[in-house]
């Protein structure tokens, strides 16, 4: 198996095409959708510890599509 190395920009462009059919603003329940194997407490978690940026409105909280993309950027 050959492993790829893309710089920043081409890595934004793979994660913005991979989440193409995705709104640009979800909530926690597609948010888990996206990463299956991760529980709701961690998504949460991640939310509250502002890792992955979100807005609170009342109950729900509303994570860009984009912050997404830089969360996954960082690791």
């Amino acid at each position: 198996m050959e492993v790829i190395i893309l710089n920043k920009e081409e890595e934004s462009q793979y994660y913005e095409v991979l989440f193409k059919d995705y709104p640009d603003i979800i909530k926690v329940d597609t948010l888990k959708k996206i990463f299956p194997k991760m529980g709701k407490n961690k998504i949460y978690k991640l939310l509250k510890e502002k890792k992955i940026y979100s807005k609170r409105i009342g109950r729900d909280y509303y994570i860009p599509k984009i912050s997404i993309i830089n969360y996954l950027m960082k690791k």
